[in-house]
């Protein structure tokens, strides 16, 4: 294969057409998919409680179980892709979320939504931890970037699929709904996957940034700390702490933003275009924020994202529930948990390596997971006890907080110690 030199890094050896850039393009589909369905959640919400009559709290608590096993099941998934082409894992894993929602369009009872939506989905969202190693190990420049490119994905599925699923409801009910979802979801993402490899040396390519010339079918081999030692790091735990209060305060706006709008007055349309503008700036903020953890280091930008969650929260706090508050907010809450979530992974491999990334990354987002078990269920049984989402709001904004003083203490390298 022709060579040139990478004009970003001296010396360094790249093949004219670096397939780096197609493991991202790949990864950004799927995660497309995967948090766009995820995210249409809300928008099915009222109408499982208009047709059942659950208590918002019951319902919730299928979409808070779906958050909690989604965190056991990544560390399950990063396991298998070590042992097992990341490929198979990740059709394996695509075919369990669509026959899921294909499974929702007959659900007749309470244990059938649990366990459809809050298990067999769950396993199928576990595939995301999958995909961002892999990004890792193409890229040692630009990882930031391009972490945040995938990321993008999430905003863009939100922006889409959620307005789209609002559409079908409208027009074909919910049920033949998540048939079409489910079909879509299956087809793209095994198509996606098939474009996955694990690693460029086994391509005869290095990761973007490095020097050297590959050896052909070698396996990279990755430096940092074992899983045991991360565990032992005082790092890990504060990443697994900032991990909770993001998904706390993210799956709680996922799960119930649309429902209180609509409640407050709002169209279910203009309710939807939340979700639009929430995706939209998400992918902003995951752009900006990766280059800028990439520039000034992901403490720095760790920082902006919390203070920024906690002024959107102060701001939906002391203003009114008008449509331009609610796109306001949307507006600054996007862009703060969209570039917060996309700093985690390439913050695990600056501070423990690539050697273990992928389960240590897991483990944090299952820990982070029950913090996206809580907001759900938190925002529903407050609003059945309360009838207003206002206390939800108050203690997402004090955990914000607290979100942005632990990214103050977090450091900037980390050595075991153990």
């Amino acid at each position: 294969m022709e060579q040139q030199e990478n004009p970003g890094t001296a010396a360094s050896v790249t093949p004219r057409f670096f397939y780096g850039y197609v493991i991202v393009m790949a990864c950004f589909l799927i995660m497309v998919v995967l948090w766009g369905t995820f995210n249409s959640f809300g928008i099915f919400y009222d109408s499982l409680i208009v047709e059942f009559g659950w208590t918002r709290t019951m319902t919730a608590g299928a979409f808070s179980l779906n958050n909690l096993l989604i965190g056991l099941f990544c560390i399950l998934i990063a396991r298998l892709c070590d042992q097992y082409s990341p490929r198979i894992v990740i059709n394996t894993s695509s075919c369990i979320l669509g026959l899921g929602y294909l499974l929702m369009s007959g659900v007749t009872s309470i244990w059938q939504f649990y366990f459809f939506y809050g298990v067999m989905i769950a396993v199928g969202m576990g595939a995301y931890v999958a995909i961002l190693p892999i990004v890792a190990r193409w890229f040692t420049g630009r990882r930031g970037l391009m972490t945040g490119i995938v990321f993008s994905g999430m905003g863009l599925g939100t922006m889409v699929i959620p307005p789209a699923a609002n559409r079908l409801i409208s027009t074909y009910g919910w049920r033949h709904s998540f048939i079409i979802v489910g079909v879509i979801a299956l087809i793209i993402l095994v198509l996606a996957s098939q474009f996955l490899k694990p690693d460029p040396r086994r391509i005869g390519q290095l990761p973007y940034g490095e020097e050297g010339i590959p050896s052909l079918n070698t396996v990279q081999e990755a430096h940092g700390a074992t899983f045991r030692e991360a565990l032992c790091s005082g790092s890990f735990w504060l990443l697994a702490a900032m991990y909770f209060i993001l998904l706390t305060c993210t799956i709680f706006i996922m799960a119930h933003v649309f429902i209180h709008a609509t409640g407050v007055g709002v169209s279910p349309a203009c309710a939807a275009n939340i979700l639009v503008i929430l995706g939209l700036f998400s992918i902003v903020g995951m752009n900006i924020m990766g280059m800028a953890g990439d520039r000034f280091g992901n403490r720095a930008a760790f920082t902006i994202g919390f203070f920024l969650m906690t002024i959107a929260f102060v701001c939906l706090l002391i203003l009114n529930d008008a449509a331009w508050v609610l796109y306001l907010f949307g507006v600054v809450f996007g862009f703060a948990y969209g570039g917060t979530m996309a700093l985690f992974s390439p913050t695990v491999a600056e501070l423990f390596g690539l050697k273990s990334q992928g389960v240590i990354l897991a483990t944090a987002a299952c820990l982070g997971g029950i913090g996206a078990a809580i907001g759900p269920v938190m925002g529903g049984h407050i609003f059945d006890v309360t009838g207003k989402y206002t206390p939800a709001f108050l203690i997402c904004a004090v955990i914000a907080a607290i979100g942005l003083i632990l990214s103050r203490i977090l450091k900037s390298r980390e050595t075991p110690c153990c």
